[in-house]
């Protein structure tokens, strides 16, 4: 035993040596130093395709108008300061570097755009049609991977086209850099850069183990104080671990969503469902007033988050329906975000998120019958560890070549129709440059085979419903759209019907 145990250390020395002499190596030949990017971050990287690219794409629309040559002061000013906005990408044999771009250009980065050409009044669409373009333009990998494109005349005021690969951050994190940017913005908190840790640790543990206790500890709070005292263990293992019932149940939870996880069941074979061209299409709708949404859920004692969700699960359905399909029974699987870190770290940028299955019952008519169903699942995903599953797949896969890494992840593309985020965003409009911020949407992008994104943002007072989709899947997303607000005017009505005084 003792023999076995020293062999595996000295092997995993052995791996540790190879790897770092290889960086090392990579980067001597490239004549570059600069930080090395993590395995998730590099699995982000490694995932584009010709039918979906990883970016995240927003859109924000100002009034007044503002000039692209104050846009860029700001961007100088406040932006640059985060240092993934200056540096480039260099892979090697050994994952990928953050590097410094000695060519840094902003006009490179912050471009004026020119719409399609278009009729008085369907500028909306004019924009949609171009952020449907740009969502399928790869960034310019020589490069930092983002740009911004500004519309100067639009609508009586101005349109930001917003493109940002995933692999410099998520969207908890993007917000975090919005709030930098926008008037009275604070930069993010100064840090000194940390010292490289002890060879001691095997690098599986740098690249699994540690995400799950330095990053994800504190998101686990409703699966119960135990399972978090658990998890720490795994930073002593020697510590309190016999006989520990904690970690029993934990180790119950983990092994039972692995296997939730390896064994989800197909999705229901709707039209939505199938293999992606290599064109998108976005649309997006006005807002619904936040207090209405928070109103129908206290009446039916269930949250924000369960009404929005049932008004998405409707309005799919009764767009699949108006196209003469047979909805009932039918369900399909969206995949959610979940924010493993806590927010006040989130101007460190990269990913910190893992990812967890939800199943949208799109055939239940009845629109109180679908929200309770909703909120019924979205309780049971509560305490779950899939999160933290999928983030050490995330890791995981960011070790292994890109065909390896994308078999890997076809797991989740052949077994779900769509990838949707609910961000609460700002109560009150921000400012920026001085206009009022007035409409603010993005989308997370969708990976392997996924054709449909959603996306569900909290600002200014109101909610607004976007999606995105592949055009050989759903060539009209508007049309899904379309169906977000009578769904929820029909929850409303149905709710002020309910026989509240008995």
């Amino acid at each position: 035993m003792v023999t076995r145990i020293v062999a595996q250390q000295a092997a995993g020395a052995a791996a540790r040596k190879i790897r770092k002499d290889a960086t090392r190596a990579a980067g001597g030949m490239l004549g570059l130093s600069g930080e090395r990017m993590t395995k998730v971050d590099t699995a982000w990287l490694r995932m584009d395709s010709p039918s979906n690219l990883m970016m995240i794409v927003g859109v924000w629309t100002l009034r007044p108008r503002i000039r692209h040559a104050d846009l860029c002061e700001r961007v100088q000013e406040r932006l640059l300061k985060y240092a993934r906005f200056r540096q480039r990408v260099v892979e090697d044999t050994a994952g990928a570097t953050w590097v410094e771009d000695a060519k840094f250009d902003i006009q490179r980065h912050v471009l004026l755009e020119k719409l399609p050409r278009h009729s008085k009044g369907e500028e909306q669409f004019a924009l949609q049609e171009r952020v449907g373009e740009l969502a399928m333009q790869p960034l310019d990998r020589r490069h930092p991977l983002w740009q911004f494109h500004l519309v100067e005349d639009y609508d009586g005021g101005s349109a930001l086209i917003v493109r940002i690969h995933h692999c410099i951050a998520d969207g908890i994190a993007l917000i975090s850099v919005t709030m930098s940017l926008v008037d009275g913005g604070a930069p993010p908190p100064e840090r000194a850069r940390k010292a490289s840790a002890a060879g001691a640790q095997d690098w599986i543990a740098d690249t699994l183990i540690k995400p799950f206790t330095d990053m994800s500890v504190k998101a686990l709070g409703a699966a119960g104080e135990g399972a978090v005292r658990s998890l720490g263990l795994l930073r002593d293992p020697q510590k309190g671990i016999d006989g520990s019932l904690d970690l029993a149940k934990l180790a119950y939870q983990v092994v039972s969503d692995a296997a939730a996880l390896a064994l989800m069941p197909d999705d229901s074979k709707t039209r939505l469902k199938g293999k992606p061209g290599m064109t998108k299409r976005v649309a997006w709708c006005d807002p619904i007033p936040l207090d209405e949404v928070r109103a129908v859920g206290k009446a039916l004692n269930c949250s924000i988050n369960d009404v929005l969700l049932s008004c998405v699960a409707g309005a799919i359905g009764q767009y699949l329906k108006s196209l003469g399909d047979d909805i009932s029974g039918q369900e399909i699987r969206a995949m959610i975000p979940v924010n493993l870190r806590p927010l006040d770290q989130a101007y460190k940028l990269g990913n910190r998120f893992g990812l967890v299955p939800l199943v949208l019952p799109i055939g239940m008519e009845n629109p109180i019958e679908r929200v309770y169903e909703v909120r019924r699942r979205m309780d049971a995903l509560k305490g779950s560890t899939q999160p933290l599953l999928a983030f050490g797949m995330l890791a995981i896969a960011g070790l292994l070549i890109k065909p390896a890494q994308e078999a890997m992840l076809n797991l989740f593309g052949k077994k779900t129709t769509a990838v949707m985020t609910n961000v609460p965003g700002p109560r009150e409009k921000l400012k920026f440059l001085g206009s009022t911020l007035e409409q603010s949407m993005f989308w997370v992008p969708q990976s392997g085979d996924i054709g449909l994104g959603v996306s569900i943002l909290s600002y200014g007072g109101g909610v607004q419903f976007g999606v995105i989709t592949d055009t050989v899947l759903c060539p009209k997303p508007q049309a899904i759209i379309d169906e977000f607000e009578p769904e929820f005017a029909r929850l409303s009505l149905v709710t002020l019907m309910l026989p509240w005084g008995e």
